[in-house]
């Protein structure tokens, strides 16, 4: 006998969700949502706020040991309390795709991402091998990634971190789901690719799927949501349609997000941006880079460039933003700075002196001088590290004598990067994500370094903590006379905190200058496209935070 469902019943419908873990404080408490077909929920919160684990939840990937209790957890009037391995597997990725923030985590490093999208369309459909490899160079196609018959043979190493998200959301929408639920989805993406991804995911969406995203940026959620929850210490505190909740927020909460939002990523009238460029003419220069240049072999032999000769100068004190797509060359390019990659052609001059030219012993010491904030600093700590002992390493190699005084300094380091020294026994897993970035740079600054490289350091956190952590490097910079390369693919973030900016596109540097000038009058066809495709934030303060998304 078959069930037959209201047309007006929610796809999801979700009350009194409750998740814990070993016996501790429930991380969600009281979680209740519906979600319709054709239509799209925001989750919105700091980290540890529980959309996550909410998210996680509603496909049986809560955790190991999750402890979940709920009035009602349905999906299409199927009870996911009763749900087991069996169910699971049937419901995800062919009627619930998933996409993660994680991409390099979620992908099978042993298998290239076209076995990746493959798996679901084989499980989920009855597609014939020759229709799924035409499928998944489609839907690779379709998110954005470049030459896509090669890259579906590429493991997901040898990818960047944009095109490794591209691959994952490809692979959750391979069988066209009923819901699509993505985790940040665009975290890892620049400017054009993340309009390309926003666009597919809202042409997905018909009368007959949902989408639920789980997102810090709110110029992304003002443009895919229809309502937007708001969720703190494991509850929601205000839920509504976007319009409200972003127009005219009820609660202080919410407000202080959309202010956080919008000192990260305000759109700023280039003309009024601090011009700082020529303040550094007469400085000393800390790094110059000589007509860098590297090739890489391919999957299928070919040799390609992905840097061509490019020069440039970074002056003491200064702050020089590299801007581009995923695989435009500007991490190869930091790398070769680093000597962390061996250059096919042209030199690197640290202070006037070339590093080829150093001794072994040298080059040791003068890698002291320039020192890196990750994206993701917990992939760079051993889990089973306390602060102290992360520090300690920094400091030995900065040549902190042990005891008492390598303790002190790493008291310092801590409080010159806002942290209380009394997180010097905890592990970073066990702290924010926030926490954890101001550790990496507080390692970063244990040598004293005359150059910080920050490659992606605030792309994978809320926007309060970006605030915070953008204001923190202001600070830094200024008190200690830091010069500083910044790598991002986020423009509104370059913008606030660079003097000059290099933009690459295919291992090109097709336009550079002061950061006013390039912002307010962009020659290059592919600068105004980068500037074009930026969701900014626009702040009226008016009876509290208004906020207007602009989508280009």
């Amino acid at each position: 006998m078959t069930t037959l469902i209201s047309p007006i019943a929610p796809l999801i419908d979700v009350s009194d969700l409750r998740v814990g873990f070993a016996g501790a404080a429930p991380v969600v408490k009281g979680v209740s949502f519906q979600l319709y077909r054709g239509e799209c929920l925001a989750l919105v919160g700091e980290s540890g706020s529980g959309k996550s684990v909410t998210s996680r939840t509603l496909v049986g990937l809560a955790g190991q040991g999750a402890q979940i209790q709920a009035a009602r957890l349905r999906f299409d009037e199927q009870d996911l309390l009763t749900c087991r391995g069996r169910d699971w597997q049937s419901i995800r990725g062919g009627r619930i795709g998933f996409v993660m923030q994680d991409a390099l985590g979620s992908l099978d490093p042993l298998r290239p991402i076209g076995r990746e999208i493959d798996e679901a369309l084989r499980l989920h459909t009855e597609l014939t091998r020759e229709q799924r490899e035409e499928r998944i160079i489609e839907l690779l196609r379709a998110v954005g990634v470049p030459q896509p018959e090669l890259r579906a043979r590429q493991y997901p190493h040898q990818l960047s971190g944009g095109l490794r998200q591209r691959a994952l959301i490809a692979s959750a929408i391979a069988c066209e789901p009923d819901l699509l639920i993505a985790d940040e989805p665009t975290t890892a993406l620049d400017a054009t690719v993340q309009a390309q991804v926003m666009d597919l995911l809202i042409s997905l969406r018909s009368q007959e799927r949902a989408m639920l995203v789980v997102s810090h940026d709110m110029a992304v959620v003002s443009r895919l949501a229809d309502r937007v929850a708001v969720m703190r210490h494991g509850e929601i505190i205000e839920q509504g349609p976007v319009e409200q909740v972003l127009y005219a927020p009820r609660e202080a909460y919410t407000k202080s997000l959309l202010r956080a939002a919008a000192a990260v990523h305000v759109r700023r009238d280039p003309a009024l941006t601090s011009d700082n460029a020529d303040a550094f003419a007469e400085q000393p220069t800390v790094v110059e880079a000589r007509e860098l240049s590297k090739r890489f072999v391919g999957p299928d032999g070919e040799s390609r460039t992905v840097v061509t000769p490019t020069s440039f100068t970074l002056r003491a004190g200064e702050t020089l933003g590299i801007v581009g797509e995923s695989g435009s060359g500007k991490t190869t390019l930091t790398r070769m700075l680093l000597a962390l990659e061996k250059p096919d052609g042209g030199q690197v001059l640290l202070r006037g002196r070339p590093w080829r030219e150093l001794s072994s012993a040298q080059q040791r010491e003068e890698r002291k001088r320039i020192q890196v904030v990750f994206q993701d600093p917990l992939s760079s700590f051993d889990p089973r590290y306390t602060v102290q002992r992360v520090l300690d390493e920094a400091l030995a190699v900065a040549g902190v004598a042990r005891g008492e005084a390598r303790r002190q300094r790493a008291e310092e380091l801590l409080r010159l990067v806002q942290l209380d020294p009394v997180l010097l026994t905890r592990r970073p897993i066990e702290l924010s994500g926030g926490m954890r970035q101001r550790i990496a740079i507080a390692r970063a600054l244990a040598a004293e370094p005359d150059v910080l490289v920050c490659d992606e350091p605030v792309s994978a956190l809320d926007v309060s903590v970006q605030a915070q952590i953008l204001q923190l490097l202001a600070d830094l910079k200024q008190r200690l006379g830091l010069a500083c390369l910044f790598i991002s693919h986020d423009l509104g973030v370059v913008q606030q905190v660079s003097d000059r900016v290099l933009v690459m596109k295919d291992g090109v540097v097709v336009e550079s200058g002061p950061v006013r000038e390039v912002f307010a009058r962009p020659r290059h066809a592919y600068t105004r496209t980068l500037l074009a495709a930026i969701p900014f934030l626009y702040i009226h303060e008016e009876r509290g935070v208004r906020v207007e998304a602009i989508a280009h």
